[in-house]
């Protein structure tokens, strides 16, 4: 947004960025679609859209592949004789791609303000809603039930497989932080850890165990290899020692809670039983890229499990189930795309950076549940893309105007050394400024 006007005594910028931030808390809270968030951001898109929403070229291959991807799952529809619940579903996917394209438009103005808007908001409704779950699972809250499912906590989501993973961004964001500054001014950030690592761990998803366990020691490296001081990399070390001795103790707590401890041992299985059993997800996965091979169009949204009892638990082939050849193939281009325009990014200097090598970093563990979850409605997947996509467009930005205060720059003669005095070199002709 350009405009500065105010309203109410609020100029309009302080509005747009509280709508920001209400927006990206408002995604913890999910129990049934369209979730709050995705009516919001209709309004707000709608709204914004008369006041100044840009898109740059920057991020057009993004909006490009992702109504390829929703085209495809349209097309789908030719396979169905019913509706119903496949509309509500194409239209989620639609609110989420919309999301995307909307917060890589917003971060192209005010950019640095924006990112830790986003980052804070995330971050403060990731704690809320990891003490829900918490306190949900012990029992501690009215109608717990709401808040758990099959003994495992799932805060203000429908399902533990997304609250798990949910939190795995703060996560990520607040340990990086305790690695990179004094641990007397990260006081709060380490009860916000505690608070998340216990909700992933109570979630009992094997996904977000994983993508944690993934994400933490990338940004750990990252943070180690961008940091030249010798005196700090010690303290990362020293830091990355005490978290993992306070992990294992409290890990060994909650593994002494006999509910707890069932639960575990059931879960940290690497393999269940409805994964390698006949017709279990693994086989259920070589069945459904055979059965792609027939259906061009994908079969449709809910087809899959209606016809292998369960769902496809697997991202890129859910890709071309629901979304057909055209969505399959453009989500596997919007994931290539993606890899190489964010992986330079976090190489920069910006104030920025730490927030998006974080979100790099979960941004890669998703890419590996892909292979054992279909994250198609995932909220903060969404949000992701349009950070990682929002950051690029404005580094094109910043270089597109450091070149053009090169070309406009004069150039300066480079000095003739004749013994041990400089003397510049004087052009035969002068030349015209650029």
């Amino acid at each position: 947004m350009r405009t500065s006007m105010p309203v109410s005594g609020l100029p309009m910028r302080a509005i747009a960025n509280m709508v920001i931030g209400v927006l990206v808390f408002l995604s913890a809270f999910v129990m049934f679609e369209p979730a709050p968030s995705d009516l919001l951001l209709c309004l707000v898109v709608l709204i914004w859209s008369f006041c100044g929403l840009r898109l740059t070229r920057s991020v057009m291959p993004m909006v490009v592949l992702m109504s390829l991807y929703v085209a495809g799952g349209l097309l789908s529809f030719t396979q169905l004789s019913g509706f119903q619940k496949p509309v509500t579903y194409m239209a989620t996917t639609a609110f989420l791609v919309i999301s995307s394209v909307f917060y890589a438009a917003i971060l192209q103005d005010d950019t640095e303000r924006r990112m830790r808007i986003i980052e804070r908001s995330y971050v403060a409704s990731a704690i809320i809603c990891a003490l829900i779950g918490i306190l949900a699972y012990f029992g501690a809250l009215p109608r717990s039930d709401l808040f758990t499912l099959y003994d495992r906590a799932k805060g203000a989501f429908k399902d533990p497989n997304v609250f798990g993973p949910f939190l795995v961004l703060p996560l990520v964001v607040l340990t990086r932080a305790v690695l990179t500054t004094p641990l007397i001014r990260s006081g709060w950030r380490v009860p916000g850890i505690l608070i998340l690592l216990a909700g992933i761990f109570l979630s009992f998803s094997r996904a977000a165990w994983g993508m944690a366990v993934l994400a933490l020691v990338i940004i750990a490296l990252l943070a180690f290899v961008t940091e030249f001081r010798p005196s700090r990399r010690l303290r990362m070390l020293g830091v990355v020692a005490a978290g993992l001795v306070v992990v294992a103790l409290l890990l060994a707590i909650a593994i002494s809670i006999p509910a707890v401890q069932e639960i575990f041992v059931q879960r940290f299985k690497l393999v269940q039983d409805y994964d390698a059993a006949r017709l279990g997800r693994f086989e259920r996965h070589i069945i459904g890229f055979f059965l792609i091979q027939e259906h061009p169009l994908g079969i449709g949204p809910f087809q899959f499990g209606l016809a292998m009892g369960e769902d496809e638990h697997n991202m890129w082939l859910k890709g071309f189930t629901v979304y057909g050849w055209l969505g399959g193939f453009a989500y596997i281009g919007l994931v290539v795309w993606t890899l190489a325009i964010a992986t330079p990014l976090i190489w920069h200097r910006h104030p920025w950076t730490p927030f998006l090598q974080s979100v790099y970093a979960v941004y890669l563990g998703h890419l590996l549940i892909h292979n054992v979850i279909d994250n198609d409605h995932w909220r903060h997947l969404f949000l992701i893309y349009g950070v990682l996509w929002g950051a690029y467009a404005v580094e094109r930005r910043i270089g597109a105007g450091a070149r053009g205060e090169a070309t406009a720059r004069p150039a300066v003669p480079a000095p003739l050394i004749v013994g041990p005095v400089a003397l510049p070199r004087t052009p035969l002709a002068p030349r015209p400024s650029t």
